[in-house]
Formats: C-alpha cells, structure tokens, sequence
C-alpha cells in the first residue's frame, strides 16, 4: 500500500483541508465533465441492474441513505439494493463498533475488511454488485447534485462519524467521494482505522493532480476486484 502512495502526487499538505477558490472550481468542472457523459454513457446499465434487482428480490431497486458531507451537512446518498428489504442494522453497528475500539477483527469477518463477510442480509444480485462495485453507480447522481465529488472520504453515516472521534474530523472539510484514497490502496482489505487515516491524509495532501492520479488508479482497482466483498 505504501509502495503505491509513494507514486502519488508529493505536495504539501494544506491547513484543515483548505484549499484556494480556484482550484475548488476546478474539482467541480473535473466532477461535472467526468459524471454527465458517464451518466449518459452508463444508463442503459443502470436500467439492466434497476430491472435484475427488481426481478430478483423485493423491493425498490434503488436505495436511499443519509450520509455526512462537508461540514457534516447531510445529503440522501443513491446506492443500487443490495440488501433485502427492511433488513436492520444494529448487527453492522455493533461490528463497526468493534472494528474502532478492538486490535482484532470481531466475530463475522476477517482481518482487515470493515464488512461483514458472508452478511446474510446481502441478496445474491447484491453480492454480484458489491464485488463489481456496481451498486456505486448511482452516487454519479450524487457527484452532479454537488453533495458528493469523484474523489474525497468515504461518505459516512451519522453514527459512523460519532464512533470516529474528534480525531479524524479533518475528513469532513472537503466532499466524500465516488473514489478516494482509501479505495485505491486496498479497499476492504484494510483495517478500518487505516482506511480513515488515508481519508485524513487525503485531505492533508489534495490537490487536481492528485485527485487525477485517483481516478487513473480506481479503474484497474475495481476491475480487479481486489479487496472488494
């Protein structure tokens, strides 16, 4: 993993994640010309998977979720299903729990990975889509509202944020994103606690060309499937 940041842009790190006008304007034209030809080129796949979930379980095919932005303002994330219906998740809490304040991995997965491994809430379409990173689609919706960028942390869930401590609020001074530095540097197959110090030293060191150098990267991530649940 470190071998692979070692290649990314060296810059210097900015002050609470503050960085000038100009170069926010250019992350959102870089957000705007990569999300509107991707949405347009994209849509038949995403009417193919919205009709494979429909078809497969019930249930919405779409599924909606407050998550935290910048400054903690939250925003409805859009997420193709993976799970059943109504599934509940105090089973997820108390493991990400565990993952925050345990050196081992808790009961339900193995080392490194923040997921359940073998979740039983997960539909058999759905597992297909988490390991092709398929059910991110939609966030592309999300990148041209503004709520989220192509790049930034990983968009998290109000309880989420309260078990981080004020440690890592750094993360929230700047968008979560489709992709980000976490992702591309082992995804699920880090700890959990490594992949929000990423998000930090993200937010430490952004900047276009880096933002850049994550997007390059994110293709053969996902393609590989390494890391992903």
């Amino acid at each position: 993993m470190r071998e692979s940041l070692a290649r990314a842009p060296s810059l210097r790190p900015a002050a609470a994640g503050a960085i000038s006008p100009p170069a926010r304007l250019a992350k959102r034209l870089l957000d705007l010309t990569v999300a509107l030809p991707c949405v347009i080129l994209v849509a038949p796949l995403l009417l193919a998977v919205a009709v494979m979930i429909r078809l497969t379980s019930p249930g919405p095919a779409l599924f909606r979720q407050i998550r935290l932005g910048r400054d903690r303002r939250p925003f409805v994330l859009c997420k193709f299903r993976t799970m059943y219906s109504g599934c509940p998740d105090d089973v997820h809490r108390e493991y990400v729990r565990k993952l925050l304040t345990d050196s081992r991995p808790p009961d339900g997965g193995r080392e490194g990975v923040f997921k359940l491994d073998g979740d039983s809430r997960i539909t058999p379409v759905g597992r297909l889509l988490r390991r092709t990173s398929l059910d991110e689609l939609p966030q592309l919706l999300n990148v041209i509202r503004g709520d989220m960028s192509l790049v930034g942390p990983r968009p998290a869930l109000d309880w989420e944020a309260e078990m981080f401590g004020a440690g890592y609020d750094r993360r929230f001074a700047v968008p979560p994103g489709l992709t980000g530095l976490w992702q591309v540097s082992g995804r699920n197959a880090l700890t959990m606690k490594e992949g929000l110090d990423l998000d930090i030293e993200y937010v430490g060191r952004q900047s276009l060309a880096l933002d850049l150098w994550i997007l390059a990267r994110t293709i053969p991530v996902v393609l590989s499937t390494r890391g992903a649940l």
